[in-house]
């Protein structure tokens, strides 16, 4: 047996190990924070991992009748090349699932003709294969960038808004963005990359800030929306911004408050929401928690409100969007992962067949693999879906 045999099998082995370990986290959930990103990310990057996997195998298979080392990377190689086909395997059936949910929202016709009107600007296809590979590095169109605009002092912290818009001339259609982070972390330039991307799609983007628990508690957060949309609609015109045509966009915690902001009564006149799986009932999130619960949801809510929903009931309850659903609402897209831990996707299914009994326009996209904070990888599976539909609702919202 060649030195070139043994050190070829040790490299297949060495490959398909970590390969493997990665991969077992598209199925397997994190059971604490520190092991949360594996399994947010795993499901993203599983084309790389059918690569590697590819190659491991090819190369196990030369010495696999000779080295214990080559068998047991032929197998590690296999099970990882099972793993990672998971996302494309169940890929077109929840893409096509999307179409429909979206020709039942908007009628076929009206989708055709978005698709047919904007077919330079939207994306051609809910997954493109080579951006799983080489993600687009700058907006397709020119666009203008303004950073740290304050819009409110409140209790002496300043809060501001990044406001990103195209280079021509013109009134666009509004995109305010909400940052997630369990109310207690985050700034406006998160997700710059989507505010760029729907900028240079002809919209005026703002990413706004709120204060954060739990030095500061609810109703704080939403209150803070609130006064960033008043500060958007007196200064719209300085931003080139068409407030009559505007949609809330938020993740996580930030859809949470972008629910709250355009479901209260006394919203100002919003088009749609854009809602990445945001927690709707605190409630019902705090007594029965996700299992495993990596980041410890009963904690979380106890910072941002102050104490578990028994002493405080009501205030659980009006800071649960889903007590807002008593009447038509603005048009909603609800996404949620299917392996979700943190917010389950039992919570989208829930408003959604809510906000359907009240005649509200709904599109409910539930992608099984992914986890919570999936667009954190932004050309990932999960997140070319996603987008592929934010941008056909965002176009029907604010033209219809």
């Amino acid at each position: 047996m060649t030195t070139r045999t043994i050190v070829r099998s040790w490299l297949a082995l060495l490959l398909a190990i970590p390969t493997a370990f990665l991969a077992m986290w598209i199925i397997v959930p994190a059971p604490n924070a520190t092991l949360l990103p594996l399994a947010v990310g795993a499901p993203e990057v599983s084309a790389w991992f059918l690569i590697a996997a590819g190659v491991a195998l090819l190369v196990a298979l030369i010495d696999v009748r000779r080295r214990w080392t080559s068998r047991v990377a032929c197998v590690l190689a296999v099970i990882t090349l099972g793993l990672s086909s998971i996302p494309f395997a169940r890929f077109r059936g929840v893409s096509t699932a999307a179409d429909l949910a979206m020709r039942a929202a908007f009628g076929g016709t009206v989708l055709d003709s978005l698709n047919s009107a904007r077919r330079d600007g939207f994306r051609a296809s809910p997954l493109i294969i080579g951006e799983l590979f080489a993600p687009p590095r700058a907006p397709s169109s020119p666009i203008r960038v303004a950073h740290a605009i304050p819009f409110a002092l409140i209790e002496g912290d300043t809060l501001v808004l990044d406001v990103y818009r195209p280079a021509a001339a013109g009134r666009f259609p509004v995109l305010v963005q909400i940052y997630g982070g369990a109310w207690q972390r985050g700034a406006p330039s998160n997700n710059a990359e989507f505010a760029e991307y729907f900028a240079a799609q002809g919209y005026t983007v703002f990413a706004i800030d709120y204060r954060h628990a739990p030095q500061f508690r609810f109703p704080a957060q939403r209150d803070d929306v609130r006064t960033a949309l008043a500060w958007i609609g007196a200064h719209a015109s300085e931003w080139d911004a068409d407030t009559a045509r505007m949609v809330l966009v938020g993740r996580s915690a930030g859809a949470h408050l972008a629910m709250l902001a355009a479901y209260a009564p006394d919203a100002p006149h919003i088009r749609g929401v854009i809602n990445y799986y945001g927690p709707v009932d605190l409630v019902e999130g705090y007594r029965s928690p996700p299992r495993p619960d990596p980041l410890d949801v009963r904690d979380i809510e106890e910072k941002f409100l102050g104490a578990p929903p028994d002493s405080m009931m009501e205030r659980y309850r009006a800071a649960s969007p889903i007590t807002l659903v008593t009447r038509r609402l603005p048009p909603t897209l609800l996404i949620y992962g299917g392996r979700d831990h943190i917010v389950e996707p039992r919570f989208g299914t829930l408003l959604a067949q809510r906000l359907q009994a009240e005649h509200t326009t709904v599109v409910h996209v539930q992608i099984p693999w992914a986890e919570h904070a999936f667009d954190a990888v932004p050309y990932g599976p999960s997140g070319q879906l996603a987008r592929y539909v934010a941008e056909r609702f965002l176009a029907w919202a604010t033209t219809h």
